[in-house]
């Protein structure tokens, strides 16, 4: 058994917080598992439910196509995971005690996937990785370098069906983080393959 199947099987058991009794599927993630982007949302809604799948609503189909104008997609170069994995009833905000509950999940994938930039899709996941107190609309397309990851916030695709002329400030977060990714891939040439971090269970316990 990989660390993926073991993680994925304790993630498909978890009882930490209600949600696990409520859902229809675990939405574990979806993508490359060795990218060096991380994008990360808030959790599942209905659609991500039905089909076990981050991001296959309207929010899925333009973060496909943000995605593609930057020359990256889902199945290539990229992972896509949720603070929480069980959708929250009504598509409601994730509580602080669920996010808390499901976070060594997404350390445990971090782990694994290693990747150079993450990316937080909108407030609840910026306030729990980046800032409690962050403002996604003063904030949104600055870098933070956190234990060796290059972090930014950007707006929910959500957001964005719902107010277009939050667009254009969302197409230059997105050239940012095709900027960072050209430069830190053009610099990792130099380098040889970083080292294996091991087993998850230790992420996972907590």
């Amino acid at each position: 058994m990989t660390d993926w199947e073991a993680l994925r099987t304790a993630c498909d058991q978890c009882h930490r917080c209600p949600l696990g009794q409520t859902r229809t599927n675990l939405v574990f993630g979806v993508g490359n598992p060795s990218a060096d982007i991380l994008f990360v949302g808030e959790g599942p809604g209905e659609q991500e439910d039905l089909k076990g799948e981050p991001f296959v609503g309207k929010a899925g189909i333009l973060l496909d196509k943000m995605l593609s104008c930057i020359g990256m997609s889902r199945t290539e170069n990229v992972y896509i995971a949720n603070i929480v994995k069980c959708r929250p009833p009504r598509n409601r905000d994730p509580l602080p005690e669920e996010r808390q509950a499901c976070l060594p999940y997404l350390r445990a994938q971090t782990k694994l996937i290693r990747p150079k930039i993450i990316v937080c899709l909108g407030k609840v996941a910026a306030t729990t990785l980046i800032d409690p107190s962050f403002s996604i609309m003063r904030s949104h397309g600055v870098w933070q370098e956190r234990k060796g990851f290059w972090m930014i916030a950007t707006f929910h695709p959500a957001a964005l069906l719902r107010n277009e002329n939050l667009k254009r400030d969302a197409y230059s977060d997105l050239l940012k983080i095709r900027a960072k990714y050209d430069e830190l891939h053009s610099s990792d040439q130099k380098k040889g393959p970083p080292e294996s971090d091991g087993q998850v269970k230790e992420e996972t316990e907590k």
